[in-house]
């Protein structure tokens, strides 16, 4: 199993940017860490970040057929995108969106979601850690898939 990890505008810049906000944690280490728990769980992992909308749009739609799950942190794209949120609403591919700071504390623009209504799930104020309960929840997300297209199966080589 595959998953796609999407980071959005200005995540590059972490460890570096209001780090009162988003923690000292670069981005390389918090990806350093996923990569750790997908290898334990073994899952295959690959990890992506753009500036640009766009550029966003294209790696959601290109997990079709790819990639089993994907793990999204949108960033300010998140109150301003309807296009991120169509991508993932059209691939229908198991998403879950990860926030380092808690947005529903955080200026009133910040506090709507786009994209959460198309989401699995979303996690919001968790710092770094918020990633790995993002893992645990797309691994578990998968493995039920995975567990209830197994039954399907059996049941129709019986029926």
């Amino acid at each position: 199993m595959k998953v796609v990890v999407i980071q959005g505008p200005n995540l590059n810049m972490l460890g570096v940017r209001e780090q009162g906000i988003y923690g000292q944690m670069k981005l390389e280490d918090i990806h350093a860490q996923m990569k750790a728990f997908a290898q334990q769980q073994g899952l295959e992992i690959e990890f992506f970040q753009s500036n640009l909308e766009g550029e966003i749009v294209d790696r959601i739609q290109e997990c079709v057929g790819d990639a089993d799950g994907i793990i999204i942190n949108p960033a300010a794209y998140t109150h301003t995108s309807v296009a991120i949120r169509d991508a993932i609403a059209a691939v229908q591919i198991p998403t879950i969106e990860v926030h380092l700071s808690n947005i529903y504390a955080r200026e009133e623009f910040r506090q709507k979601s786009y994209i959460a209504p198309v989401c699995a799930g979303q996690i919001s104020g968790m710092g770094p850690f918020g990633y790995h309960l993002a893992m645990v929840g797309i691994t578990q997300i998968l493995n039920e898939l995975k567990m209830m297209k197994e039954a399907q199966q059996k049941a129709q080589q019986q029926g």
